[in-house]
């Protein structure tokens, strides 16, 4: 009697009808799975990157323009889980979970903050060169503080001392004063000797002279 079931159903003891068992079936289909989810994270990643690259690019005249001594800028791509644009050591710019939007952060004390965010790149490329000009006037300021630190403070000098004034020599007097002054001295002395012999005549004449006289 000819079998009536079905090609598809499976037979008495749980295999499928061509002999494949079910759990190897489903490996195999689950294999295929996960590459297909590959291939997807790949070409997001891709994606990524081609993205960041172009923005690279529109970025390349602002780097270009800084002065050759100016060395706080590292413009680089590094690819990875999450790649990102690096524009210094604590700025960068990577794609949000829509792996289209443009997002510019930077760390800082505290924390990490958003700059600007964008699905397009002009947008991220204006909030970047404003980033680089705001980050050159820092440095401009740093480096005025170091030269005026470097330079000390004034100095200023005492005032010289005031000189003495110098005395003024004495002239000498002439011949006739100095004889002058020394008849004056013996006139006095000659009046004062005088008056002095005058009184004790005086006082003898009136008996008040002392008895050893």
């Amino acid at each position: 009697m000819r079998d009536e079931r079905p090609q598809d159903l499976p037979a008495a003891n749980g295999a499928p009808r061509g002999g494949v068992p079910p759990l190897r079936e489903a490996l195999r289909r689950a294999r295929v799975e996960a590459v297909e989810r590959t291939d997807v994270v790949i070409g997001l990643k891709h994606a990524e990157l081609g993205r960041l690259e172009a923005l690279r690019d529109a970025l390349a005249p602002v780097f270009a323009d800084l002065p050759p001594e100016v060395d706080i800028f590292d413009i680089g791509l590094v690819p990875g889980e999450r790649p990102r644009l690096f524009v210094d050591m604590v700025a960068f710019v990577e794609m949000a979970r829509d792996r289209k939007t443009y997002r510019f952060l930077r760390d800082g004390r505290h924390g990490r903050a958003a700059i600007a965010e964008s699905a397009e790149i002009q947008p991220i490329v204006d909030a970047v060169t404003s980033y680089v000009a705001r980050r050159l006037v820092e440095r401009e300021r740093l480096l005025a503080d170091d030269v005026f630190d470097d330079a000390g403070p004034a100095v200023v000098e005492p005032p010289a001392p005031a000189l003495a004034p110098t005395p003024v020599p004495k002239r000498p007097s002439p011949v006739w004063a100095r004889a002058l002054a020394v008849l004056f001295a013996f006139g006095v002395g000659g009046a004062f000797g005088a008056a002095l012999v005058i009184a004790v005549i005086a006082a003898a004449a009136k008996g008040l002279m002392p008895w050893f006289i």
